[in-house]
């Protein structure tokens, strides 16, 4: 393997959404190789067909491409390792299956499911590790199943599996970047099914085929694989191939420690898309998730391209990775104050688009659709939205009418004489030639002076008429973007639906 270019693989099952440890695996997995100059694969695992989710390996690459995670081989993109996908390569594990029957490191297996489970219910009552009992081992390979009798059943046609014998008193040792050194006792490891049934090979034993034909240097896999490790080793041994490098990634928790799970929050990775949240800060947050730059680095945003400069398997830590929602808003919030108006307009316009389409505006359309106006209102709300929809969704004001008014802000700011102060002052407010933030100021306050009142007077109820709400940006600003006739005609109108009620 040495001198060898490094080949990576995300090898997900299509069984519906993507989960945020499987975009962490695919991160890892792009990251190592892109860092190497190497090449980072996908392969769908689909020989579970009885799981297998109509449009989930379109589904899953579009995720990940929307993460950045660009494969430079798929079932997508093609490659010289093709099909990239296992129901596609059914006649090269028959071949390899043939092979381990052959050299007698595999055997025929009879047994019905309800003896397996009878089986297995004795040795658990016996205190034992349920494995099979090799009932079905053949003679030739120290069983007592003569080989007239198996080849009996197969010329009657019983169902059957075909399994690994695992050899007796031997140690399967491995060097796991991650862990360290590694060691399996083979009394603990099962004679594993490699082809069911159905003819369908099983996970085990298609991806070490796999991961050999397609030339893979590095594994890097989810810690729930490690027990898997001793089958797939002795697989390579028996076909004589070099086995990868491998790294099993530590589990991701809840906060309460837990293993990350639906119960406790969203585990998928299209719920965050659907909540908001950036590829940015999705990416940046999933690739801490077990990873740190250092001792001496203090940095916590990162971009792709700086995460596949400082990325390392030796900085991936053993102990599980807690799934911190806050950080993830954190993160999400410091991109938003980075990007630029550019990049936020183009997120946040069809958005709006999508708005108008079902929301009549009394604004005009081409001014609050201009890049310019959006530009006003992305670096009026940059410090207060925690989503980019939120420039529309949370900013609705900035578009359209308030359709309703803070009650509670109301009670609290309405005087018996406010309806009548603020008529007075829209007189000024209309007066004004430059409807500027520093000219409304100066109004308000050279407007309550002379009556012995401060701008707090009118400021909350001025907030509440032209955005409905109690709370935003500097008023002046506000009122300054949404422009003179927009703040006359929805304070007017306020005006004649909230009346003081002591």
């Amino acid at each position: 393997m040495v001198g060898k270019r490094v080949r990576t693989r995300f090898a997900p099952s299509p069984t519906g959404y993507l989960h945020v440890g499987g975009l962490r695996t695919a991160l890892y997995n792009y990251l190592f190789a892109k860092k190497m100059n190497g090449t980072f694969v996908i392969r769908i695992e689909d020989t579970d067909q009885t799981r297998k989710v109509e449009g989930a390996q379109k589904d899953l690459i579009k995720t990940l491409e929307w993460a950045g995670i660009i494969a430079d081989e798929s079932p997508e993109h093609g490659g010289d390792f093709g099909p990239y996908v296992q129901s596609e390569r059914l006649d090269i594990y028959d071949k390899y299956c043939r092979q381990l029957l052959e050299d007698n490191h595999a055997y025929y297996c009879f047994a019905t499911h309800e003896e397996l489970e009878e089986n297995r219910q004795l040795q658990i009552k016996q205190g034992l590790q349920p494995k099979y009992n090799r009932k079905w081992l053949p003679e030739e390979m120290g069983g007592s199943v003569p080989s007239s009798q198996i080849k009996k059943k197969l010329d009657e046609g019983v169902p059957y599996v075909i399994r690994m014998k695992v050899p007796d008193y031997v140690s399967v040792w491995f060097e796991d970047i991650i862990r360290g050194p590694v060691e399996f006792d083979s009394a603990t490891i099962d004679d594993q099914v490699l082809m069911k049934s159905d003819g369908f090979p099983t996970y085990h034993f298609a991806s070490v085929i796999d991961d050999h034909l397609m030339d893979f240097t590095h594994i890097i896999r989810g810690e729930e694989w490690l027990p898997s490790m001793p089958k797939h080793l002795l697989l390579y041994e028996f076909f004589g191939w070099e086995p990868p490098k491998v790294a099993h990634l530590p589990l991701l928790l809840n906060p309460d420690r837990s293993k990350l799970s639906k119960r406790q929050g969203d585990v998928a990775v299209e719920d965050y898309v659907r909540k908001g949240y950036s590829n940015d800060a999705i990416v940046n947050f999933v690739a801490m998730l077990g990873w740190n730059e250092g001792e001496g680095s203090e940095q916590e945003v990162y971009s792709m391209d700086q995460l596949v400069e400082k990325f390392s398997l030796e900085r991936v830590g053993k102990a599980g990775a807690v799934f911190n929602v806050d950080k993830l808003n954190w993160l999400e919030k410091q991109y938003i104050k980075s990007r630029s108006s550019e990049d936020l307009i183009a997120v946040i316009k069809p958005i709006l688009l999508g708005e108008l389409e079902k929301k009549e505006s009394l604004m005009p359309r081409e001014i609050i659709t201009s890049d310019a106006y959006l530009s006003q209102v992305i670096e009026l709300m940059r410090e207060r939205v925690g989503f980019e929809h939120e420039f529309v969704t949370f900013s609705s004001y900035f578009y359209f009418e308030p359709d309703s008014y803070d009650e509670e802000a109301v009670k609290k700011r309405w005087a018996a004489d406010t309806n009548a102060l603020l008529r007075d002052f829209v007189l000024i407010l209309e007066s004004l030639e430059e409807f500027s933030a520093e000219n409304i100021e100066a109004s308000l306050k050279e407007f309550v002076a002379p009556k012995g009142l401060k701008a707090a007077y009118l400021i909350h109820p001025l907030r509440i008429l032209s955005s409905g709400v109690s709370f935003g940006p500097s008023l002046y600003h506000m009122l300054e973007v949404l422009g003179k006739e927009t703040v006359l005609r929805r304070i007017v109108k306020g005006i004649e639906k909230i009346s003081f009620q002591g």
